[in-house]
């Protein structure tokens, strides 16, 4: 499948003169168009809701149209939850699924009224010490072992510090009923960025089977199960987009085998996505600057791993548009490079791209989600600006860059240090 970057060079052009490169660039369009999928894949559940995982691309304007389109928030930390609030979600509107987590987030999630997800058994006596169980609560389940899906493994959820044993979540639950919870959630995320259509209903099958096995046992009412995260999409070209429509339609068929017949029909589906429902619909866009002439070829860009650090950390794919030669032939080998001093800071290796030219601007597909979120400030690099693109084509600063002035805000000034 061909990547279309959703701008041309005109466009960028005109937007460069307005916000210096590099940025990241938002499409409005098709974040409010997959959002619309999304909940049209899970309509025949009535309790449906997508709770976006805001550590993905924790931006309030970005919040907010997820919000509009009837979207609610995950998150996992006092400022996610801070943030949350400001753009308007409240009560179970949030579902705040943390780990290690410190007393004064769960305060915050509590003084919300967020639907708290548990993620160990002892946060149960640690939480009772800060405020009181309501109502609703849930609690974040780890089967251990291998996930596999037709004899293939995704991923080890047994090495994963998240989550509960199945005696531990029957405990948990135990406890909680006693102390006046009525209505109880499962959640589980046990693989990472799967384009697999059948990840979302295998997972649905071990916790429907769970979740009948809890209400049998302990008398609980079950009012949802989150699949959380894990829904990916396909980075390169060659890779098919996951078709959520097929998802929607496996996880509905798994409920209508485990759930109806136990008289669960119920309970809601809850899901968690961040990179599903933003990576395709961002791009970083960033200028040619330099090129050098060695052992290899490379092209240097004015953006580097401080503004997406995927392909430097994990070897990441990111795909790379140069914007205006959409149709010259890719017969260049070139690794294309930040300026950090690590010899990891690059967005491709060895990568075949059209000529590119000092001056020429690339499209770096899918950043949207853990690309801006994850930037940091290694060699005093300052994090970019990042653009909204609108529906009706004009643009919107929605983050602007950072200055030095941001990045020695935070040191004590008073003692004779004047920067």
């Amino acid at each position: 499948m061909k990547k279309e970057p959703f701008v041309t060079l005109s466009q960028v052009r005109e937007m460069a003169e307005q916000y210096p490169t590099p940025f990241h660039l938002y499409d409005e369009k098709g974040i409010r168009e997959n959002a619309r999928k999304l909940k049209a894949a899970f309509a025949w559940n009535r309790g449906f809701r997508e709770y976006f995982a805001v550590k993905a691309t924790p931006n309030p304007f970005l919040m907010q149209i997820l919000r509009e389109e009837g979207i609610g928030v995950d998150c996992s930390s006092y400022t996610e939850l801070y943030l949350s609030e400001k753009v308007g979600f409240h009560g179970e509107e949030i579902m705040f699924s943390s780990n290690v987590t410190p007393e004064e987030d769960f305060k915050l999630a509590y003084d919300l009224g967020a639907i708290i997800n548990f993620d160990d058994i002892t946060h149960l006596p640690f939480y009772e010490k800060i405020a009181p169980f309501r109502e609703t609560m849930c609690c974040r389940y780890n089967p251990g072992g291998d996930f596999a899906i037709h004899n293939a493994i995704m991923d080890t959820p047994g090495d994963a510090k998240y989550g509960m044993t199945k005696e531990q979540m029957k405990e948990a639950f135990r406890c909680m009923k006693e102390k006046g919870v009525k209505h109880f959630g499962i959640h589980a995320f046990l693989a990472s960025n799967t384009i697999s259509e059948a990840y979302y209903p295998a997972l649905a099958e071990i916790l429907f089977t769970l979740a009948a096995e809890l209400k049998r046992e302990l008398g609980v009412h079950i009012a949802f199960i989150n699949l959380s995260g894990g829904v990916g999409i396909p980075y390169k070209p060659e890779e098919e987009p996951t078709d959520i429509m097929a998802v929607g339609e496996g996880v509905r068929k798994a409920y209508e085998k485990i759930l109806v017949p136990e008289g669960m029909d119920d309970v809601a589906i809850y899901t968690e996505l961040g990179r599903f429902m933003l990576a395709p619909y961002g791009a970083l866009i960033t200028k040619a600057i330099h090129e050098k002439h060695i052992y290899k070829e490379y092209i240097g860009v004015d953006a580097c791993a401080a503004n997406l650090m995927r392909p430097a950390v994990y070897g990441s794919y990111h795909h790379i548009t140069v914007l205006g030669k959409e149709d010259a032939p890719a017969d260049h080998i070139y690794d294309v490079t930040g300026g950090l001093c690590e010899n990891c800071d690059k967005f491709a290796i060895d990568r075949p791209l059209p000529a590119i030219s000092v001056g020429d601007y690339l499209f770096l597909h899918d950043t949207g989600a853990h690309g801006f979120s994850m930037g940091y400030n290694y060699n005093g690099k300052l994090r970019s600006a990042e653009v909204l693109l609108r529906e009706d084509g004009s643009t919107k600063l929605i983050r602007r860059a950072e200055t030095k002035e941001d990045y020695f805000a935070t040191l004590d000034l008073e003692h004779g240090f004047d920067l």
